[in-house]
């Protein structure tokens, strides 16, 4: 097991180096981050420009500054904003608010996905099953942000509705609360339901008609036959051997859809005004703020490479023989 561990963590080392050289220069010929300077009244001297050119390695070559870029970004520092704030403190800030949305919304997913997906399969062509395949292609249709603000409008309806807040719709925490430890918990809780439900119900969709997918070639197998055939209970042949089995390549789904969610909350931070990742990568993006949006797209690279990582390692806790592969 160490071995296949100690193999595809090498090769994940070398995605991820070449994975952000590719994006370090895509960024670095994007735009001049000192182009603003230029628009200023009055423009500020030349010698600062220079200055600033050389403080920011501008005046050496991609491959130069993509070496003095890794050197810190793996000692944690990403440098400076524009504004001339710490990326690395933004950078930490926005990353928990984010994670905190994805871990609840993934959770969420693989819950309904497992019983939906399994019990579809299990019960083909029933009633439950044609209703979750209705559900689930309805959710795949529907457009990320007309979901997203829906249910912002629904809640906004049931407040008003309920004369009190029962949902929050904007914000990740409520300013200046102050209510102790539980109804701190409470407030964070009662900001996250909307933000969660609008990305697990998308990522459910997807994950539980692939899952019902996977299980129904599984349950037709020969093996599967063969267990029940010599008097292995039901449950235990489903568990053990058809849901294990279809768990493998359903993982790499929910690994690459883990760590595209990193990235992919930009719509629903925007929608709900979360502080998080998304909405920090569209602000930069606007400022041609080089160091913020490297921050950003390092830390995503990190994400597939880490999670692919994780499905190489469960792969071969759920089927021994890949540790041999």
């Amino acid at each position: 097991m160490l071995p296949y561990i100690i193999r595809r963590l090498a090769i994940s080392v070398v995605v991820l180096l070449v994975s952000t050289f590719m994006v370090f220069y895509l960024v670095a010929k994007s735009g001049n981050p000192l182009s603003t300077l230029a628009t200023r009244q009055p423009p500020p001297p030349r010698s600062t420009i220079l200055a600033l050119r050389h403080q920011l390695h501008l005046d050496s070559s991609i491959p130069v500054r993509y070496w003095y870029w890794l050197r810190d970004a793996v000692q944690g520092n990403f440098g400076h904003d524009l504004g001339g704030a710490s990326v690395t403190s933004e950078l930490s800030s926005r990353l928990g608010v984010t994670t905190r949305l994805i871990f609840a919304a993934v959770v969420l997913a693989l819950i309904l996905a497992l019983v939906t997906g399994v019990l579809s399969a299990v019960k083909q062509y029933s009633v439950m099953d044609y209703a979750s395949t209705f559900v689930s292609f309805l959710l795949i249709s529907i457009p990320t942000f007309w979901f997203a603000g829906v249910l912002k409008d629904i809640g906004i309806r049931i407040n008003q509705g309920a004369g009190s807040r029962i949902f929050s719709v904007s914000g990740e925490v409520t300013p200046d609360y102050h209510g102790g430890f539980f109804g701190g918990l409470s407030d964070r809780l009662s900001h996250l339901i909307l933000p969660t439900i609008s990305l697990a119900m998308l990522t459910y969709a997807v994950w539980s008609r692939y899952l019902r997918a996977t299980m129904l070639d599984v349950l037709n197998a020969d093996y599967m036959r063969l267990a029940r055939a010599k008097g292995v209970r039901w449950g235990r042949v489903l568990v053990r051997h058809g849901l294990r089995t279809a768990l493998i390549p359903f993982t790499t789904v929910v690994a690459v859809t883990f760590s595209a969610l990193v990235g992919g909350t930009v719509i629903t931070e925007t929608i709900f005004d979360w502080h998080g990742m998304g909405e920090w990568l569209v602000q930069s993006l606007g400022k041609t703020d080089i160091n913020p949006v490297l921050a950003y797209l390092f830390v995503t690279a990190i994400a597939v490479v880490v999670f692919n990582l994780i499905a190489d390692i469960l792969y071969a806790v759920l089927d021994p023989r890949i540790r041999l592969a």
